[in-house]
């Protein structure tokens, strides 16, 4: 995708999220990848996964595997 077709899709963010902008944004993109950036530096770009990284990424987050990261 271009930055102008990332621009125009639908970012969220998690409810855990505060207000100081310490958030990590996620979209879901017209050809099936899910795309992740920094809401504070978005223009330092985006990280494409596909549905079977994300979710073996987020097994290992629910698992405990990168605990030690947001300590």
């Amino acid at each position: 995708m271009t930055a102008p077709e990332i621009s125009t899709i639908h970012w969220r963010t998690s409810s855990f999220s505060g207000n100081n902008g310490t958030c990590v944004e996620v979209a879901a993109l017209p050809d099936g990848h899910i795309a992740m950036r920094n809401s504070t530096h978005r223009d330092d770009g985006t990280i494409l996964f596909t549905h079977a990284e994300l979710n073996a990424w987020i097994s290992g987050v629910k698992d405990g595997e990168f605990d030690d990261l947001a300590s």
